[in-house]
């Protein structure tokens, strides 16, 4: 996929034009669209990543990934492998519930899958937070 057609799939994910794009970023107008075959100034790629929260990178299709603070593979690991920590340490202190899901004390199912899964997102929020936080500009 070229760098047009990806610019164009995130104004339709934003629901603007391209033409609205150009305006809001002040590229002039139909730049965009000779991208196909000019190789744009780092100053305009740079300011269309920026408006879209997106990676240089992601734009030219060096990546899949959007955001330089999005979780990989190896994140959700650890973010399983802490949640399983913290629900071990959970049944052994306060006798709530079992890792395989076991219901011990007054907590019924449905509670104990709301409270894994509440967990596990404030895990996600966290982890994705930090990257943002602690990532040095040079590996943005």
């Amino acid at each position: 996929m070229g760098l047009v057609e990806k610019i164009k799939i995130l104004c339709k994910e934003k629901k603007i034009t391209v033409a609205e794009l150009e305006r809001k970023t002040g590229i002039s107008n139909g730049q965009i669209r000779k991208w196909d075959n000019s190789t744009p100034g780092i100053d305009k790629l740079n300011k269309v990543a920026d408006y879209f929260d997106v990676s240089v990178d992601y734009l030219l299709g060096r990546t899949d990934k959007k955001r330089y603070y999005d979780l990989t593979e190896k994140d959700e690991r650890d973010i399983e492998k802490d949640l399983e920590s913290i629900l071990n340490n959970a049944e052994s202190s306060f006798g709530l519930a079992s890792f395989d899901g076991t219901v011990l004390d007054d907590i019924d199912k449905e509670d104990y899958d709301l409270y894994v899964s509440s967990l596990r997102n404030a895990l996600r929020m966290h982890k994705r937070l930090a990257k943002k936080k602690f990532t040095p500009k040079k590996y943005r």
